[in-house]
């Protein structure tokens, strides 16, 4: 009976562990990326636009299934109209006029898509490249730490007194609602501005925490995937795949959730700077900022991070691979339950963080998973990390480390159709203790 006893109490230990482990980086019973995703994009055909959307849609609005739209120069949903797409619609975004599409302050979008039959923004080119057209802006009513409300103006051609009204955001409620997006993807966005900055594929300029994002997946992205400016957005199920910027930005007071989801990076896409996976700021510039109200906080959980690299040591060398996450002053960020695999290093801290109890306990990395990393956690510019190790590593946060290849770490991220990012628990080896080969910079 003792020796039963024991077999029960050792099977229930490593049942434990496994799920234990398999609750890091992102999860699911089954693979959720199936059937609304696409991973190779370029491969897809799309039919020939029957209906054009240009200027402004000042009446609610809907766009069919049976439709393809083309996207033609700047369009503004505007006068609390509301702009509703029929789960499967095509809408093409057009090169030569730089389309984007953008849902003023009061309007809201209603693209709610199936899984089955996604709600897909893409190029208008027969070869199909990052930055194509310019990407989705939502604005919204909710704060921001700047002073007074903000605008997005500088992101259109055509400057007027009609665009200025529309390009307006923030305010004070929080829970303000700019409608909905699941199983949306947009591809081949992030159009280059004059002024050298870039679209994002995805923008949400004070978008308060009523508005529903879930299943979105941007590709191919030539400026940032998903930017969040202020406002309180919780984001479930993302993907951002091969961005040339950084997959997840957050600044100028963002309260937000990013729950659920992935980034795959290519060292051979990624821009020389500002490609992170996860860019958590306060500002870009303190003079636009008040510092009186609260700075970016973010709660990020059961996120996978994944450089999609052949030769990870030489490209490291080459300088192709940069850090997966960053932090910077008068941020906040609560990662946990994780997995960072293959970068350098996993984690930079701007080098205007003194590093001290009090801002540490504002960086927090819990129940994480550091795979393959070029170093863990490192202050800008400094490459004595031996303090943000100890801090990091004690046993109380539940840290591990490991050391393995991506084919090992991860289900079938090779698979191309259906790659499956979670983690293949069974193959994995973690240890609290930091492997020094790793931690050597």
């Amino acid at each position: 009976m003792k020796s039963y006893t024991q077999i029960v109490l050792i099977f229930l230990l490593a049942t434990l562990t496994a799920f234990a482990q398999q609750e890091k980086g992102i999860i699911g019973s089954n693979n959720w990326l199936n059937n609304w995703t696409e991973f190779k994009p370029n491969q897809k055909d799309y039919d020939e636009p029957t209906k054009i959307l240009t200027g402004s849609i000042t009446e609610s609005t809907t766009l069919y299934k049976r439709e393809v739209y083309l996207l033609l120069g700047s369009v503004f949903v505007t006068n609390n109209a509301t702009l509703t797409i029929e789960p499967g619609t095509v809408i093409i975004g057009d090169f030569k006029s730089e389309a984007s599409l953008t849902i003023t302050k009061g309007a809201k979008i209603i693209a709610d898509g199936i899984e089955t039959d996604p709600i897909v923004f893409t190029s208008n080119r027969s070869f199909k490249r990052a930055g194509d057209w310019g990407g989705l802006i939502i604005l919204g009513d909710a704060p921001t730490n700047k002073f007074g409300n903000g605008s997005v103006s500088s992101y259109y051609t055509q400057l007027n007194a009609t665009v200025y009204a529309n390009a307006n955001y923030g305010g004070e409620n929080y829970e303000d609602v700019s409608g909905i997006l699941r199983y949306v993807r947009i591809e081949y966005a992030g159009k280059r501005l004059g002024n050298g900055n870039y679209f994002s594929g995805l923008l949400l300029a004070g978008v308060g925490n009523e508005t529903i994002l879930e299943n979105i997946m941007v590709s191919y992205a030539s400026g940032n995937a998903f930017e969040v400016w202020g406002g309180s957005v919780s984001m479930y199920n993302m993907v951002s795949y091969r961005a040339n910027s950084n997959d997840y930005k957050f600044n100028y007071g963002s309260q937000s959730n990013l729950l659920n989801s992935l980034a795959v990076r290519s060292p051979y896409v990624s821009n020389s700077s500002g490609s992170r996976c996860l860019n958590v700021m306060s500002y870009d510039d303190r003079d636009q900022v008040d510092f009186s109200k609260n700075g970016t906080s973010v709660v990020a959980k059961n996120l996978t991070f994944v450089n999609d690299s052949e030769n990870l040591k030489s490209e490291i060398e080459m300088g192709l691979i940069n850090e997966a996450v960053y932090v910077g002053h008068n941020a906040s960020l609560d990662m946990n339950k994780s997995v960072i695999s293959g970068f350098n290093p996993a984690v930079i801290l701007e080098d205007k963080i003194s590093i001290n109890q009090q801002n540490l306990e504002k960086i927090k990395f819990s129940a994480m998973y550091f795979n393959n990393c070029k170093g863990n956690i490192f202050v800008e510019n400094n490459s004595n990390n031996e303090d943000l190790e100890n801090w990091y590593g004690n046993s109380a946060f539940f840290n591990v480390y490991s050391k393995s290849e991506n084919s090992e770490t991860f289900i079938d991220l090779r698979h191309s159709k259906r790659p499956d990012f979670r983690l293949r628990i069974n193959k994995i080896i973690a240890s609290n203790e930091v492997d020094p080969d790793l931690r050597d910079n």
